[in-house]
C-alpha cells in the first residue's frame, strides 16, 4: 500500500509540476536571466512536490490504507473486523470507500444466505434418507422374511403383506409430500383464487373425517359458521389444508376427545374471517411451537411414525397458506390441547 501511494502521490505531485514549472520558469526568466529562472523554477517546482506529497499524505494515505485492510479482511472472511460507519463524502475516494464498505456487506449476507442454504440441503437430505430408510427397511425385512419360507404359513404371511403395504402407502405419501412442499418452496405453487361458501366447504371436510374420528374415538364437531360468510381462496388447497390440520387434531388427541371446527371475523382485519381447529388433545410444549411446522420436525418422533405422519403436513398447510397471502396461528398448552387458526379474505372485501 506504500507503494502504491507513493506512486499516486508522485503522479499528482508530476502532473502539477509539468503544468507550473513553465509557468514559473518564464516567470523568473522575465524577472532576472535563463540561468536563475531555470534555477529557480527548478526549486520552486521541487518545493511544490514536496508539498504536494505531504498534502496527498494527508489527504489519502489514511483512506488508501483503509481500502487495503478492508479487502484485506474481505479476502480472510473477517467480516466483523471491517469498520462499516464510514459516512465522509468529501470525494470520489470516500465515495469508493462507501461503495466498498456496501459491497462487503452485500458479500457477508451472501455468503451467510449460501451457507444456511447449504446447511438447510444438509439437514434436508439427512431427513429425507432417514424417513425414506425406516420404510424401505421395514419392507425388505417382511419380504425377506416371506421368502424364507413364512410365505408358506398362511397365519403370517397375509399380516406381513399388509404390513409392507403399509409402508409402501407410507413411501407413495412421502414422495408426494415431497414433491408438493418442493413446488410451494419454489414459488411454482399454482393459486386459483376463487369465491366459495365457507360453511358448505367445512362441512364437507368434516363430513370426510367422520369415520376417521370414530375409529379413533374423538368427537369430531363443526361450531356454528355463518351461511353468509363467502370467502376467497383455492378452494381445492383450502380443503387440503384443513383436512391436514383437522387429521392432525384427531391423530394426536386422547380416546374420548373432541376436535371443534369452526370460524369468526377476526379482530385485527374485519375484511378477513379466521378459521380455526381446536381439539383437547396432547398439546405442543410452548418451546416446540416455532417449530412444528418445519419440514420433518416431530415433537414426539416415536407416535408420529406410529400414526402414518410423514413429517411435511404442518409444513406444506403453512407454505400453502401463505402462498395465499395469509398467517398461520398456533396456540397450545400440553395436556391440555392446541388450536390452530389462520385467516382468509372474505369475498365482499376481495372484490372492493
Amino acid at each position: 500500500m506504500n507503494q502504491l501511494f507513493f506512486r499516486t502521490s508522485l503522479r499528482i505531485s508530476g502532473l502539477i509540476s509539468f503544468i507550473i514549472f513553465p509557468l514559473l520558469f518564464s516567470f523568473f526568466s522575465f524577472q532576472y536571466n535563463y540561468e536563475k529562472g531555470l534555477l529557480f523554477a527548478s526549486a520552486f517546482t521541487l518545493l511544490n512536490g514536496l508539498l504536494i506529497y505531504g498534502i496527498s499524505g494527508f489527504i489519502i494515505r489514511s483512506r488508501l490504507n483503509r481500502v487495503s485492510d478492508d479487502l484485506q479482511r474481505i479476502r480472510q472472511k473477517k467480516f466483523e473486523e471491517l469498520e462499516t460507519d464510514y459516512e465522509i463524502d468529501r470525494d470520489e475516494l470516500d465515495l469508493l470507500v462507501q461503495q466498498m464498505n456496501l459491497t462487503s456487506e452485500h458479500i457477508e449476507k451472501e455468503l451467510k444466505r449460501l451457507k444456511k442454504i447449504e446447511n438447510y440441503r444438509k439437514e434436508f437430505i439427512g431427513d429425507v434418507s432417514h424417513e425414506l430408510k425406516t420404510p424401505i427397511f421395514a419392507i425388505q425385512g417382511f419380504i425377506e422374511t416371506l421368502l424364507d419360507g413364512a410365505i408358506e404359513d398362511e397365519t403370517v404371511n397375509k399380516e406381513f403383506l399388509k404390513k409392507a403395504l403399509r409402508n409402501v402407502n407410507r413411501l407413495i405419501y412421502l414422495t408426494n409430500d415431497l414433491m408438493e412442499i418442493s413446488k410451494l418452496e419454489a414459488g411454482e405453487l399454482k393459486i386459483n383464487f376463487d369465491e366459495f361458501n365457507l360453511a358448505t366447504t367445512v362441512y364437507e371436510v368434516v363430513e370426510s373425517l367422520h369415520f376417521k374420528a370414530e375409529q379413533e374415538k374423538v368427537l369430531l364437531s363443526m361450531d356454528e359458521v355463518s351461511d353468509s360468510i363467502r370467502i376467497v381462496a383455492d378452494r381445492n388447497h383450502f380443503k387440503q389444508i384443513m383436512i391436514n390440520l383437522v387429521e392432525n387434531a384427531i391423530k394426536y388427541n386422547k380416546p374420548g376427545g373432541e376436535v371443534h371446527i369452526g370460524a369468526k371475523p377476526y379482530p385485527q382485519l374485519p375484511e378477513k374471517t379466521l378459521i380455526y381447529i381446536r381439539d383437547t388433545g396432547l398439546g405442543i410444549d410452548k418451546k416446540f411451537i416455532k417449530r412444528v411446522t418445519e419440514r420433518f420436525f416431530r415433537v414426539d418422533k416415536s407416535r408420529s411414525r406410529e400414526k402414518g405422519g410423514t413429517g411435511l403436513g404442518l409444513a406444506i398447510v403453512k407454505h400453502t397458506i401463505e402462498a395465499h397471502g395469509e398467517s398461520l396461528f398456533i396456540e397450545s398448552t400440553p395436556n391440555v390441547g392446541s388450536t390452530f387458526s389462520f385467516t382468509m379474505k372474505n369475498a365482499q372485501s376481495f372484490h372492493h
